[in-house]
């Protein structure tokens, strides 16, 4: 992850033009946005020290200089934090082993929404456990382990475009929210073998990746084209799990009567049969 301060910082001042803050647009600009040099005067820095931080060269930034920089380039909550994270990487210790498997609570919580598909992943967005809806829709049950992951899904799978008709919004959902947790894992040898991975097969991850999107998707709607539900529409929300703070709870919320929420219920219900029959 060796650069991703500098290229963050390059993008963000990229997108601003000078008259955005107050600066005029005079003169022919090699490259689009803010010089480094108006960003140091808009931040209260010297050009030297700006120029240092964006090659990595910073230590022990201030949250003051952060927070300029960060009103400078007009960062988001989000972003802003992810600013600060990136721009002081603490290599930690021997990190708490991660729970490769949810509480047996949670799942009997999955279990216990009958009408609602809802899954839990972790922080590579590794698929960890289920209910019985969820896997009628994704086929969780029948996926390797290994295939589990929702960015190996969007960007790996074949089938990817056809399943998710907003294709280009979940892709650059999904390499948003891996580059926000990536920033906040510097160590985790997993996920920087997952992006390399996803770097090295598709030209799509290399391409979103470049853009150092970063956005937590919390909640939204998410359109899926199922081959015997049809095309569903579906509200999620997520929530994190106390005990294991890197597992998230994610749950497709179709409102009650809705063309969704009947899709689903035959969907359980051709589920239901298949299990007994098979039994």
């Amino acid at each position: 992850m060796d650069g991703d301060l500098g290229d963050f910082l390059r993008s963000r001042r990229g997108r601003i033009r000078p008259e955005e803050v107050g600066l005029p647009s005079y003169g022919r600009r090699r490259v689009p946005g803010l010089r480094r040099e108006e960003v140091a005067q808009l931040a209260g820095v010297s050009v030297d020290y700006y120029v240092r931080l964006e090659q990595g060269r910073g230590q022990r930034v201030s949250d003051s200089v952060l927070d300029a920089i960060a009103r400078v380039l007009r960062l988001d909550e989000t972003e802003h934090t992810y600013l600060r994270t990136v721009a002081r990487p603490r290599r930690r210790g021997p990190r708490r082993p991660e729970a490769a498997r949810v509480r047996p609570g949670v799942q009997t919580l999955l279990d216990s929404m009958d009408r609602m598909p809802a899954f839990v992943m972790d922080a590579r967005m590794d698929v960890l456990a289920w209910n019985s809806l969820a896997d009628a829709m994704n086929g969780y049950s029948r996926t390797a382990p290994a295939e589990r992951n929702i960015p190996r899904q969007v960007f790996l799978d074949p089938a990817a475009h056809t399943t998710f008709p907003d294709w280009p919004e979940i892709a650059a959902q999904a390499v948003a929210h891996l580059r926000l947790r990536a920033g906040h894992r510097p160590d985790d040898s997993r996920l920087d073998a997952l992006i390399g991975e996803l770097f090295g097969r598709s030209e799509d991850f290399r391409r979103l990746w470049a853009d150092h999107e970063v956005k937590a998707c919390m909640t939204g709607t998410k359109r899926i084209r199922h081959p015997l539900a049809g095309l569903l529409s579906l509200p999620f929300e997520t929530l994190t799990v106390p005990t294991e703070p890197e597992q998230t709870i994610v749950v497709y919320t179709p409102e009650r009567g809705s063309e969704a929420a009947e899709r689903l219920q035959l969907l359980a219900s051709w589920k239901a049969k298949t299990a007994a029959t098979i039994n």
